[in-house]
């Protein structure tokens, strides 16, 4: 009987441990949800990467300071036929209204990157929406006045500001892939990072303030490559696509 009682814990233990392990596992992902990440069975709030059935791919830039990396970027993007869209800081299109000019006149999608480029997830409800309001402002001063998207300054999100976003007409963008151009990590670095992990539907992130040295040269490597088997699209054709993937936000 002892022996019995021995083999039938063994075996409830066997049960036992992979049950706890789930548990565990989906409790840590539960306390660890990060602000990238928004899940509901119903409302679509953030896109995060577009349909995956489809060969296209976004690229994406963020601007929020600087002047000089902008216009090689676009001279780039124009010998390799590229059309990308740009989300840019009111700040800075109020002070460098020629070259927002520019990214429209090559075609380019314009986006906004909020007014002052200042996490939205440390300031308050009422501080997130004025910021909201003077960027939206500011471009239709400067004659934009149908620009709809938004990427939260460094992508911080939660639900006040995803709420806020909405109420006031905007498409919130994230992104699927990301190699820290920002951090200059090297041309071949950043060019690998797109081209090892790049798939069908990514909202590639890139930037063209004047910190990054290295993105419009990783760019020579990556367009080419990517156009041999993907089409870039802007994100409101990525959007106009069927079956898109949605960050999801309770």
């Amino acid at each position: 009987m002892r022996r019995l009682y021995i083999i039938s814990i063994r075996k409830a233990l066997l049960l036992i441990l992979p049950i706890s392990f789930f548990i565990a596992l989906f409790l840590f992902l539960e306390s660890n949800y990060t602000t990238t990440v928004f899940s509901t069975k119903d409302n679509p709030r953030a896109l995060q990467a577009g349909n995956e059935q489809a060969n296209t791919v976004a690229l994406t830039f963020n601007i929020s300071h600087g002047s000089e990396q902008l216009l090689p970027i676009l001279e780039r993007l124009k010998k390799e036929e590229v059309i990308a869209t740009f989300f840019v800081s009111g700040e800075w299109a109020e002070r460098h209204p020629d070259l927002l000019e520019k990214i429209a006149e090559e075609q380019h999608e314009i986006g906004m990157l909020g007014y002052q480029y200042i996490s939205y997830t440390e300031q308050e409800p009422e501080e997130v929406s004025k910021d909201l309001n003077k960027a939206r402002d500011t471009f239709y001063k400067l004659g934009y006045e149908d620009i709809y998207l938004l990427r939260a300054p460094n992508g911080h999100l939660n639900k006040e500001v995803v709420s806020l976003a909405e109420q006031q007409g905007l498409s919130v963008i994230h992104w699927s892939l990301n190699p820290n151009d920002w951090k200059n990590p090297g041309t071949k670095k950043i060019a690998e990072d797109i081209l090892t992990n790049v798939q069908n539907g990514d909202i590639i992130l890139l930037h063209a303030s004047d910190t990054v040295k290295q993105t419009e040269k990783a760019l020579e490597i990556v367009l080419p490559a990517i156009k041999e088997s993907r089409d870039f699209v802007t994100i409101s054709e990525l959007i106009s696509q069927t079956d898109t993937q949605q960050e999801l936000l309770e």
